[in-house]
């Protein structure tokens, strides 16, 4: 079945991105052409995480990762941020028999301890439940913020100096006072919606990432549009501030 679809879709198997990450955008503008409220947009992206995860898993991709809440998103109004908590922690428990029957592992970045009580009573049991699983590393972004992450690190590595005066700062050790050193950097980045900015995501991890972008809503992407990202990111070439052969 997948080398029909890769077959389909012109894709080769033996060069997957490694790392995919996804800026989930346009669930509001979404329920705004339905005439719905903006949670609505929300609830209906959930089957798009849904569909996005079981196709990575699928075809290979080794980490996932999704820009679920960012540390701007606390400005919206409390109603719709009340029910993004709501909605996570709810999330975050039902899938859990569908994550651990296709071997998927969750992993969280951002400012955990300031997210509400039971989001972080369902991150430690989403973490704990999958930490054995073996296949796609699904990492959400929850409460995340680039620079936020920059500045955070920047803190630990003052702290870790106070203990070890020789500590040599460098790209290589800074890395490792990232939320998450192991995961690698992205090779792929999506944005849905059409919109060409980071918005405060991956600023690090991101500086030799390709960009794909489609106008497409969040709620309305599928595993085509993943396909199909994957299939343009092959086409490119990328250098890493080399030069053409």
């Amino acid at each position: 079945m997948e080398k029909d679809i890769f077959r389909k879709h012109g894709i080769n198997p033996e060069n997957l991105p490694k790392h995919i990450a996804i800026i989930m955008d346009g669930n509001g503008r979404w329920a705004h052409r339905k005439g719905l409220p903006r949670i609505m947009g929300h609830q209906a992206g959930i089957e798009s995480v849904r569909a996005t995860v079981r196709a990575a898993s699928k075809i290979g991709i080794k980490f996932l990762t999704l820009y679920t809440f960012s540390t701007e998103n606390w400005s919206r109004p409390k109603i719709e941020v009340n029910a993004l908590m709501d909605m996570f922690e709810k999330l975050l428990y039902s899938e859990l028999d569908d994550l651990k029957k296709n071997n998927v592992r969750i992993e969280i970045i951002g400012r955990i301890t300031q997210l509400p009580q039971k989001v972080k009573k369902a991150i430690k049991a989403a973490v704990s439940m999958t930490s054995k699983n073996t296949g796609l590393v699904f990492i959400l972004a929850l409460n995340y913020g680039g620079r936020q992450e920059i500045v955070d690190a920047v803190k630990q590595i003052l702290q870790e100096q106070k203990k070890n005066r020789k500590l040599k700062i460098d790209v290589k050790t800074f890395r490792k006072f990232l939320y998450n050193e192991k995961i690698p950097y992205p090779d792929l980045i999506i944005r849905t919606s059409g919109e060409m900015r980071l918005s405060n995501f991956l600023i690090w991890e991101a500086a030799y990432s390709e960009f794909w972008i489609t106008k497409t809503l969040w709620p309305d992407f599928r595993r085509r549009h993943l396909l199909k990202a994957i299939s343009q990111f092959q086409k490119r070439k990328r250098k890493f501030g080399g030069i053409d052969d």
